[in-house]
């Protein structure tokens, strides 16, 4: 069997064009303390009040507490388990909730993530978990007394 020069430059150039790469960067900050619930953390300088972090396993948190020299997060979920060191990372996403018809009648935990073994909510519509209140004005009156 004889390959060619050409041949083998023709494949090489076509693996050259085909090439592609991905760069993904991430803000990670590191735990410098945890206790009852909250996490201080170290390193991300340009995290959003409300914005969704990430600790090990996969344990969520929300940024809060927006500090010059770390941020206080509020950890939902066992914090056991999250220590002096971990790593936390971004997500640049405002913690937000499926709203809509799709949630009537799931049971869903306190992040909007369903728990009822009925799959995912299929929805386009979101809101974030700390908004302002609609003023009263504007607020259907209580119709029935619970």
């Amino acid at each position: 069997m004889n390959i060619q020069a050409d041949e083998i430059k023709s494949i090489i150039q076509q693996k050259i064009d085909n090439f592609q790469y991905r760069i993904n960067i991430s803000e990670t900050g590191q735990v410098v303390q945890v206790g009852d619930g909250i996490a201080r953390v170290f390193g991300l300088e340009n995290v959003m009040a409300g914005e969704m972090v990430i600790f090990p396993n996969e344990t969520v948190g929300m940024a809060l507490n927006l500090e010059q020299e770390n941020v206080g997060c509020i950890i939902f979920g066992d914090s056991t388990h999250i220590k002096d060191g971990d790593l936390v990372k971004r997500t640049n996403k405002i913690l937000q909730v499926p709203v809509g018809e799709a949630i009537l009648g799931r049971v869903v935990n306190s992040l909007g993530q369903p728990i009822d073994g009925k799959g995912d909510i299929n929805t386009k519509e979101f809101l974030p978990i700390e908004r302002k209140a609609l003023g009263l004005v504007s607020r259907q009156p209580v119709k029935e007394p619970l």
